[in-house]
């Protein structure tokens, strides 16, 4: 068997003839197959490696952008920390500022605050005395029938105007020019209304209230409500004036509680801001058995300010 073969070369020279072993072309082919293996080993890994780094350039741009998207709700969570932070202490400071009015108030009605008692339960007894107060301010005569200017004559002894005698002034002259608005005092019904001879009021207004108050408002010039017509507190109800025995216009006002007359000025006066100093001021009612009576009593929507009182405060800031 022949073991070599021939390699034939033309060029300019000539043809060339090699013999070669067959060994030496096995070798040739497997060196070939070799390089060929491993240039498609090559090229393989480079596609391979190629693929790998798109992928980690695709994690690394996840992770940035997740990492970018962690950082904004970072920065989002510690604004919302910080803002909750200030609101926190601006409704500290404001729980405080209620508080120190709260003890203010609770002081104007005559409550003893106390340290371990919760912020909610003082405005729970506060807000159930602060009604009890609108209450009886709804029905007991109090502030002014007329813009208040001024008393010509008070309460007690004095020379009457007209008759020219000592007697007893059972009520308040109140300056008020003619056909001045004349305000309810209270709730109540109208016991009478018209002109009374007799007492030489004049044109009189008599409103009963309850718990046994009676408020008189004479001398009138003209009367608006009837005879049996309930009325609110701030009801107009007449206009003051000059008739009767009278020495010149003005509103004779009176109160009387159980039929016997008592000091209406301490009335006009009384408000929220002096609360109590009436029960030292008028002795003559049982204040405690009618604070008692009436603890229970709500008036949803109180009377807060009479018109004339409102009139008052407008013209005294002018």
């Amino acid at each position: 068997m022949d073991n070599h073969f021939t390699v034939t070369i033309n060029d300019d020279n000539g043809v060339k003839q090699f013999n070669l072993h067959q060994i030496v072309k096995k070798l040739a082919w497997y060196v070939l197959g070799f390089f060929t293996f491993i240039g498609l080993f090559a090229i393989g890994t480079i596609i391979y490696l190629d693929y790998s780094v798109e992928q980690i350039e695709e994690k690394k741009k996840n992770t940035e952008l997740a990492y970018a998207e962690l950082k904004a709700k970072n920065d989002k969570l510690d604004k919302s920390m910080k803002e909750t932070q200030v609101a926190l202490f601006l409704k500290k400071k404001e729980l405080n500022e209620v508080s120190d009015s709260l003890s203010e108030i609770e002081t104007l009605i005559g409550i003893s605050p106390v340290d371990e008692t919760s912020l909610q339960d003082r405005v729970s007894k506060t807000k159930l005395n602060s009604e009890h107060m609108a209450s009886l301010l709804q029905f007991i005569p109090n502030g002014s029938p007329v813009n208040y200017t001024g008393v010509t004559s008070k309460f007690g002894y004095r020379i009457h105007p007209t008759l020219n005698r000592k007697e007893f002034h059972q009520g308040l002259d109140m300056r008020a020019k003619m056909q001045t608005p004349v305000y309810a005092t209270a709730d109540g019904v109208v016991e009478y209304a018209g002109y009374h001879k007799k007492s030489g009021f004049g044109n009189l207004v008599i409103l009963e209230h309850n718990y046994g108050f009676k408020s008189y408002y004479g001398h009138l010039n003209k009367v608006v409500v009837k005879y049996g017509k309930f009325v609110k507190k701030g009801t107009l109800i007449a206009y003051s004036g000059n008739s009767g025995m009278s020495s010149g216009p003005h509103l004779h006002y009176e109160l009387r509680f159980l039929h016997r007359t008592v000091n209406p000025y301490h009335f006009v006066k009384w408000t929220v801001a002096n609360y109590k100093d009436i029960f030292e001021q008028e002795k003559k009612i049982p204040w405690q058995s009618l604070i008692t009576a009436t603890a229970h009593i709500k008036v949803p929507q109180p009377t807060q300010t009479l018109p004339s009182s409102r009139l008052a405060l407008r013209l005294k800031e002018k």
